[in-house]
């Protein structure tokens, strides 16, 4: 009997001992899945990471160098250690194949790098130098990773993140919920594959989805392994997973692709959605062509008859027409402008306008001083064909005269009112001998 307790006893010592290389008196610090992210990904220090499984003998054999290293940065570089044998979820996610692995967190923590140097204390610690010292260097010369809030870091697809506003539970009521402006938020993990896809065609999107809208429709980033408390009012099961915020409407998930032009016509459509009709404004000033049409890929530039010609009740029905088409293709965010008949007749020259009579309407390229005129009726169906082709690239083109915009006169804006005719000065003719006046004619 006594001689199976002791047999009972080595085996459960040695049981004990497999499973447990490190222990809490060591400066090898054991990560899990539960405090992984906390303790490295959302870390500012250097880390180096072993991944071992308790029966390995190359890890046994490397335990006491670890542990010696780990004393002989402590303060320094933080050295941990992750059972992957018993936490197989989290060596899968940095592709954990054999071991022992060790990985150096550096300053983009979510592109850990491979550890390829000697098994001693001497070489590990030479290896968590040479990095720490690179680590500096980049904060040096301003090398960071990572979204606009320097919170979290992803791994780098090669474009600018600037534009992807990171979101957590503290930020995210007061900046989405609460907002005017159209959000659409991914919630990501750090180790999923789909979300590193994802990062460089996001963060190309929100640049240019914040130029187009003018901020009005946002792109947002939460981490949601991070943020659980996000992550479970909305119910995130996979990842990436998208979600559009619109006030007074309950989030809906986004279903489209996954490339930046995906991603930027659905930000448009929510933005037009949402946007009032553009502003048709008159050409009283230089600065309101130029702010206007260097504005837009398109100006589109009408020229109205006289006043006198159609009085308020004809002008308003031209500019009814183009306030129609305005916000049927206010999807495209062109510019909208108007003049009255010879009040800017450079302008009209330049524009080839005139010939056809007025009304006259013509589209302009201001990046590559290009114009298209409208060679069909100015109504609702004619001008929805010109637009149409324009739309789709085709339509013939001809080079604005001079190669730029003409002087633009300031000119007062139209009052709303009917035109008058210019006073003419009375002549009085009280005082005058008309039968001299023939007199000297003879």
């Amino acid at each position: 009997m006594s001689l199976l307790f002791v047999v009972g006893t080595v085996s459960c010592t040695l049981f004990l001992a497999v499973n447990s290389l490190y222990s809490a008196s060591d400066d090898v610090i054991e990560l899990t899945p539960t405090n992984f992210n906390k303790e490295v990904i959302q870390s500012e220090s250097l880390w180096l990471v072993e991944f071992y499984a308790p029966w390995c003998g190359h890890c046994q054999r490397l335990t006491p160098e670890w542990k010696k290293a780990a004393t002989a940065l402590k303060g320094v570089v933080k050295v941990g250690a992750v059972d992957a044998d018993k936490h197989q979820s989290l060596g899968g996610q940095y592709g954990v194949r054999g071991f022992p692995t060790i990985k150096i967190f550096g300053a983009n923590k979510n592109k850990a790098e491979d550890y390829q140097g000697g098994r001693t204390s001497d070489a590990i610690v030479d290896a968590a130098l040479s990095a720490l010292r690179s680590l500096v260097k980049g904060r040096l010369s301003g090398k960071s990773g990572g979204y606009s809030s320097g919170k979290q870091s992803r791994e780098s697809g090669g474009g600018d993140k600037k534009d992807v506003i990171e979101l957590t539970d503290d930020s995210f009521d007061k900046n989405v919920i609460n907002s005017d402006d159209v959000w659409m938020v991914e919630f990501y993990a750090p180790w999923c594959g789909h979300c590193k896809n994802l990062e460089p065609e996001w963060a190309a999107a929100a640049t240019e989805v914040k130029e187009q809208t003018k901020g009005k429709v946002k792109l947002a980033a939460v981490d949601a392994t991070v943020n659980q408390m996000l992550a479970g009012r909305y119910g995130i099961r996979g990842f990436p997973t998208i979600k559009i915020f619109q006030k007074g409407e309950d989030p809906v998930d986004y279903d489209g692709g996954r490339t930046r032009s995906d991603i930027i016509a659905r930000a448009l459509d929510l933005f037009s959605d949402n946007a009032p009709p553009p502003e048709l404004l008159e050409i009283i000033s230089e600065d309101v062509l130029k702010s206007t049409c260097d504005a837009h890929q398109l100006c589109i530039i009408s020229v109205l008859p006289h006043i006198l010609d159609t009085g308020a009740s004809g002008r308003n029905s031209y500019l009814d027409v183009m306030l129609k088409m305005a916000e049927k293709y206010k999807k495209k965010m062109w510019g909208w402008l108007w003049t009255e008949a010879g009040a800017q007749s450079d302008l009209e020259s330049s524009l080839g306008i005139g010939g056809f009579g007025y009304p006259a309407m013509a589209a302009v390229n201001a990046r590559k001083m290009k114009f298209a005129l409208l060679k069909g009726s100015f109504s609702e169906q004619g001008i929805n064909e010109f637009l149409r082709e324009l739309s789709v690239g085709r339509g013939s083109t001809a080079p604005v005269g001079g190669g730029a915009f003409p002087k633009i006169h300031s000119v007062e804006p139209w009052d709303g009112k009917d035109g008058e005719l210019p006073v003419e000065d009375d002549i009085d003719l009280s005082d005058v001998d008309l039968d001299d006046l023939g007199k000297d004619e003879l």
